[in-house]
């Protein structure tokens, strides 16, 4: 099977920050042609701090844009003006997938609408992000990560017991989105495959972060209480958290009741085996206080990396709390091919994470770095069938920048 599976597809990627790039830059892995559509202003991740310094002193660029917007090109187009809004409805019309974040009613009152687009290309399918989807007394609300973290609870279980709440700082919420909306894309173009028509598909931060929560969900309509903020442990498992070792924490995944036993015996803890405090991992977790303790004891008495060696040549999960240099620089990580090493015309060498999956044991890989703004304009206009007059006549009037 070829790395780039849906080479031959067009995408026009009509959205912004994380969500939506994701999804389009996923797609551009696996060998779509992506062109993104950016405001004459450009994506506003392109301005978020931290930055890459040009050498060739252009504007510098956020490192949040850099890491979901490879494998695309890039034009400016203003969607107010009508000649730019034609420039994207010809796009839309020879293309395969939208991809579209605008906030709530903007697409439509701009022209570039799913019912807009569909009618003009009925096998187009038509991908729509938003923060509280469609329908429901919301839905017309705006949606960030954190907003949707805070709203679905996920706030209310994340950090220590007795202390505040913690957000997930990886934007767990944006990213999960742009992946269902990367698998509803899929599924769409499977089914146009049958029927020779396009769909709409509709991706949300809302239901992205409910569907996060299915078995805290599950067991708060059983018990009927709220969850207590379990820290870096776990309410069904124990014990399955991170504990202090002789120099640095290590994180403890004793996750079955054969594991338990191994690591008893590994520990010199036989004694309490068969103990009905400590037997199966429910009346560990009913002893968890009890359980955690006695663990503690014994994890202070050696350093993390002996542990390590120890409970890794013994079979039981466990893992040092990396860094994100130690992680960088693990050489587990370069033998994934997790991180790609590529050249960017004007902020010179680069890294960047691969899209996580692998087609036959070869990972997608980069063919072209983020674009800068509107990089590609000339060279979209050319390909959509614009003659020379005809772009400098979109130049001129403003309605595309190149």
């Amino acid at each position: 099977m070829s790395a780039t599976p849906v080479a031959g597809l067009k995408v026009l990627d009509l959205s912004k920050v994380l969500a939506g790039p994701l999804c389009a830059q996923y797609l551009g892995d696996m060998g779509a042609d992506v062109i993104k559509v950016e405001t004459h202003e450009g994506d506003e991740t392109r301005g978020w701090p931290p930055f890459r310094s040009a050498a060739d002193g252009s504007d510098p660029t956020g490192t949040v844009f850099l890491s979901a917007n490879r494998n695309k090109r890039s034009i400016a187009v203003d969607l107010r003006h009508p000649d730019g809004l034609a420039v994207v409805h010809r796009l839309a019309d020879d293309a395969d997938v939208v991809i579209s974040s605008f906030g709530p009613g903007v697409a439509e009152r701009l022209g570039v609408g799913a019912e807009a687009l569909r009618q003009r290309n009925p096998r187009l399918v038509y991908c729509n992000i938003s923060g509280f989807g469609s329908v429901g007394p919301l839905r017309n609300d705006k949606g960030y990560d954190v907003i949707l973290q805070a709203f679905c609870g996920m706030l209310a279980i994340t950090g220590e017991r007795d202390g505040p709440p913690v957000r997930s700082p990886f934007s767990p919420v944006d990213q999960a989105t742009g992946l269902h909306a990367l698998i509803g894309v899929l599924a769409a173009l499977f089914e146009r495959s049958r029927t020779g028509k396009g769909a709409l598909v509709e991706a949300s931060l809302f239901d992205t972060a409910t569907g996060f929560l299915g078995y805290f969900l599950q067991a708060f309509w059983e018990r009927g209480t709220e969850p207590e903020r379990p820290g870096s442990g776990h309410e069904s498992l124990c014990p399955y958290e991170a504990f202090e070792t002789a120099d640095r924490p290590l994180i403890l995944g004793v996750a079955n009741d054969s594991l338990w036993r191994s690591f008893c015996a590994l520990v010199g803890l036989e004694a309490i085996v068969d103990d009905p405090r400590f037997r199966t991992n429910a009346d560990r977790v009913a002893h968890r206080e009890e359980t955690v303790a006695m663990v503690r004891r014994v994890m202070a008495t050696r350093t993390r990396d002996e542990w390590t060696k120890l409970l890794g040549g013994a079979g039981i999960p466990c893992s040092p709390l990396h860094s994100l240099g130690e992680l960088s620089a693990h050489a587990h990580t370069a033998a994934s091919e997790m991180v790609l090493h590529y050249e960017h015309p004007h902020l010179g060498a680069l890294r960047t994470v691969a899209q996580p999956v692998r087609f036959d044991g070869q990972r997608p890989v980069l063919r072209s770095p983020p674009p800068t703004h509107g990089q590609h304009g000339l060279e979209v206009l050319r390909d959509a069938g614009y003659e020379a007059a005809e772009i400098a006549s979109l130049t001129t009037s403003g309605a595309v920048k190149l």
